[in-house]
């Protein structure tokens, strides 16, 4: 497995980006999807990496800076190619790595509550996150569900 910074417009990942929007309007009302397009995932507050196994896309993890002390996980998805292979544990392994290199304090993230999100909801409780409250720009949404862990 090999992680990369960028790649974001490659059509692999741009077709993977693609699916994550779609299978999560899928599950949430529109306004309720905080999923980031291509030119969000830009932004210089945010890095994006991209997992590959033998040159194929098997899953992409962001991390957005929300201040010096607090970042947020955005766009984690596996390939459907990929799943149940570890790409998430080591995308997030990964975002966890790189978000204490940066001395931040807190790594937060949203992610549904319907039950298609199940699977994610495990993955972030066997890595520690616990429920919060909404943060930054973040409100009540019975379509979301809030999560952080403390990292200092």
């Amino acid at each position: 497995m090999d992680i990369q910074v960028g790649k974001l417009r490659s059509k692999e990942v741009v077709s993977l980006l693609q699916e994550h929007h779609e299978d999560m309007l899928q599950h949430s009302p529109v306004e309720s999807v905080h999923a980031l397009d291509l030119n969000s995932l830009e932004e210089p507050s945010i890095t994006f990496w991209s997992l590959w196994i033998n040159q194929e896309l098997a899953g992409i993890g962001a991390l957005k800076e929300l201040d010096k002390e607090h970042g947020e996980i955005k766009s984690m998805r596996t390939s459907s190619k990929h799943l149940r292979k570890g790409v998430a544990d080591k995308l997030l392994a990964h975002i966890i790595k790189q978000s204490k290199i940066r001395s931040y304090k807190t790594l937060s993230l949203e992610t549904g509550t319907a039950n298609a999100f199940l699977p994610a909801q495990k993955l972030y409780n066997k890595f520690g996150f616990q429920e919060c409250k909404p943060f930054s720009n973040y409100i009540e949404d019975p379509f979301s569900l809030f999560m952080n862990k403390s990292i200092a």
